[in-house]
């Protein structure tokens, strides 16, 4: 994709390349936040695909100044470089962090950046879990990949959902990478139900702990006070595929290409780890071969019908998600599970994938990041494709004069 040179209308600076600010937190420990490796990949492919990019705090994006202070890394001093960059066309939302994200100060760069006449602004916040599932909800296309979820309101909602489902999980509105998620099963008796008990167990940084409970109350009791007055969901617990005794899920990386089309970058699998109940590594957990694990479940046709399913759900879901927010998204990461008879099902989105640790997934997912960025630019009103079209409307009007004083004379 070629751009013509262009005036921006912010910087009054002409270059012949798109121009991307990677927006990040600055605080006092470092001179910003965020995953430095992943920075430099993206600054890197940037570089590769005729992009100019560079890394900005949040305090140094002056949306009223000529040129901003950005980092680029100098490969050859193994360091960090501030210096003076040009305006951007696109800014890239990488707060890491929902703290940060949900400051005032930062609040009011990312509404001033949606804002922007020029800037093209995307995925500008985190998703919430709940958020998600209402979104999901409105479309008949989407809403039978959902399992039931209600938003923990209280005891009445709690002991409705553990007393309906074998399994429960509880978690955190506005959760990450599996911190907070409790699960709840009821432990059937041997003679009879009645005599049920109730096992609630606990994710932490620290490992897992699981506890038994005789009564529902008792077990909310001790919800209540790991929640920490922290906004929840319980949802309906999917019984999970398992091969090799280990549970496992998919994740898909879901991305807008170079025409601002979805379309999924790779899909890859993630198994449980022995006493986690998720499948997220940060908890234990571990990459598995999507492929082979489906194999061994549902044979190798079955398998790649489930994965071929699962690709063109992925779509479909990102599709209402982006028309959910009510804003441009351009790439998002889900977890969708796939139970004992290959159905699939949604469990969480995240609008700031991780790296994926699959060699061709992500660098398929760089490469596509930055098309994208490129598409924006040049499909933007203000952007190099308005530009090159008012110029050829320029041009066509000059000729139609000269050609009419040609006819006059």
């Amino acid at each position: 994709m070629d751009f013509p040179a262009h005036r921006s209308p912010a910087s009054g600076r002409e270059t012949a390349s798109p121009v991307a600010a990677i927006l990040t937190y600055r605080d006092d420990t470092r001179i910003f936040r965020g995953n430095r490796d992943n920075f430099i990949d993206l600054l890197r492919t940037a570089k590769e695909e005729g992009v100019t990019a560079y890394i900005v705090a949040q305090d140094d994006l002056n949306l009223r100044a000529r040129k901003l202070k950005g980092y680029v890394y100098s490969p050859s001093k193994k360091k960090w470089v501030l210096g003076e960059r040009p305006f951007p066309d696109v800014v890239y939302n990488r707060i890491p962090y929902r703290k940060f994200e949900q400051l005032p100060e930062v609040q009011e760069i990312i509404r001033e950046c949606l804002a922007h006449p020029t800037i093209r602004f995307f995925n500008p916040a985190f998703f919430s879990k709940w958020s998600l599932f209402e979104w999901l909800r409105e479309s008949k296309l989407t809403r039978g990949h959902i399992p039931e979820t209600v938003r923990l309101a209280g005891l009445g909602d709690f002991a409705r959902m553990v007393r309906k489902h074998r399994n429960v999980y509880l978690k955190p509105v506005k959760g990450k990478a599996g911190k907070g998620i409790m699960k709840v099963q009821q432990l059937v008796g041997k003679r009879r139900a009645s005599s049920a008990g109730y096992r609630l167990t606990c994710q932490s940084a620290d490992g897992v702990e699981a506890t038994t409970y005789d009564t529902v109350t008792a077990m909310y009791d001790a919800v209540k006070k790991y929640m920490d007055g922290k906004d929840y969901i319980a949802q309906q617990g999917i019984t999970l595929a398992v091969a090799g005794g280990r549970p496992f899920d998919l994740r898909a990386l879901v991305q807008k290409n170079d025409r601002g089309e979805w379309r999924v970058s790779g899909i890859g699998a993630r198994v449980a780890g022995a006493s986690s109940i998720t499948t997220h590594v940060p908890r234990g957990g571990s990459i598995g071969d999507p492929t082979k694990l489906l194999a061994a479940v549902f044979g190798p046709t079955g398998g790649k019908a489930i994965l071929r399913q699962a690709r063109e759900t992925a779509l479909v879901l990102a599709s209402q998600i982006e028309k959910g927010s009510g804003h441009t998204l351009g790439e998002m990461s889900m977890d969708l599970g796939v139970d004992t008879t290959g159905k699939l099902w949604f469990f969480e989105a995240n609008s700031k994938p991780m790296k994926f640790d699959e060699p061709h997934i992500r660098k398929k997912s760089l490469h596509r990041l930055v098309r994208f960025w490129k598409y924006l630019v040049a499909s933007s009103p203000g952007g190099r494709a308005g530009v090159a079209k008012s110029r050829s409307r320029a041009r066509r009007t000059e000729l139609q004069r000269s050609d009419a004083k040609r006819r006059k004379g």
